[in-house]
């Protein structure tokens, strides 16, 4: 039995949360042959890198703005993914950037920026410019496979006490998407690949900025310090911001930071 479709009529039914939609803005200018691909965090949403995306942009380089997998839609389609399926989006957007770039630069927030890292041993690419970024997860005193088992029951938990509470600006946190529970298979999976960007960080060799405020309570403190110390990097700086919390690309320190990465992506790409 046939069935015709009416293709007069358009039908969309978005699976991604409204706003949070990946993006891609072309260059212009002596930059457009330059690539910065931005990168979300854990449970959050291409929407927290699109203020960077936009400054960057105005600076005349192209942008990409990936969706990793299973984020932005529901939280059990990130229960599905794996920490391979997040590295090959930001592949996908290393690909994307060099059907049209000649460098591309990764910068990440929070576990984008363990994905850069990552993802700088293994690709050719040009640097990184890490945000909030952290080395490794609170200790835990149950092992692994505690939480494999403590996952089919308790599929997700709190991301803290009071929602919003570590913002300094409560207006951006009020526009900020992200699951506002953390799924426990996902952090199993975090972990696994905060292990694989141990192993890449002696390795990499491209420029690297760190970038941390000193008003992040939500990443372990000496975690820039420790991530800088094992870069093999021969080119590799640290940079302190305050007035700011962990998502620092909505956060009151999202100025300097912009500038920062911009000047970086200057600087490197001029070197080249």
């Amino acid at each position: 039995m046939l069935c015709w479709v009416n293709t007069k009529k358009k039908i969309r039914m978005p699976q991604i949360i409204p706003s949070a939609e990946p993006f891609f803005f072309p260059g212009k200018g002596d930059n457009a042959r330059i690539g910065c691909l931005v990168t979300h965090g854990f449970t959050g949403a291409p929407k927290e890198m699109r203020w960077l995306g936009e400054y960057l942009n105005c600076q005349g380089y192209t942008v990409c703005g990936i969706r990793l997998a299973g984020h932005a839609t529901r939280p059990k389609d990130m229960v599905r993914s794996r920490w391979q399926d997040w590295l090959l989006s930001v592949e996908d957007g290393i690909d994307l950037l060099r059907a049209c770039t000649d460098q591309i630069f990764l910068l990440g927030l929070s576990m984008g920026g363990i994905l850069s890292l990552t993802a700088a041993a293994r690709f050719d690419i040009n640097g990184v410019v890490a945000m909030s970024t952290p080395y490794d997860l609170p200790p835990s005193p149950l092992p692994r496979w505690v939480f494999h088992v403590m996952s089919w029951f308790k599929p997700y938990v709190p991301k803290g006490k009071v929602p919003g509470s570590g913002w300094f600006d409560q207006a951006a946190y009020r526009q900020h998407v992200a699951y506002p529970m953390n799924p426990v298979r996902s952090a199993i999976e975090l972990k696994l690949l905060i292990n694989e960007m141990h192993a890449a960080l002696p390795i990499i060799s491209v420029p690297v900025l760190l970038i941390h405020s000193r008003d992040d309570d939500y990443v372990i403190k000496d975690s820039m310090q420790r991530i800088y110390n094992l870069l093999g990097s021969s080119k590799k700086e640290m940079m302190w911001v305050e007035g700011g919390g962990h998502v620092m690309t909505e956060e009151p320190t999202r100025d300097t930071v912009f500038k920062a990465a911009a000047d970086f992506v200057q600087i490197v790409s001029r070197s080249a």
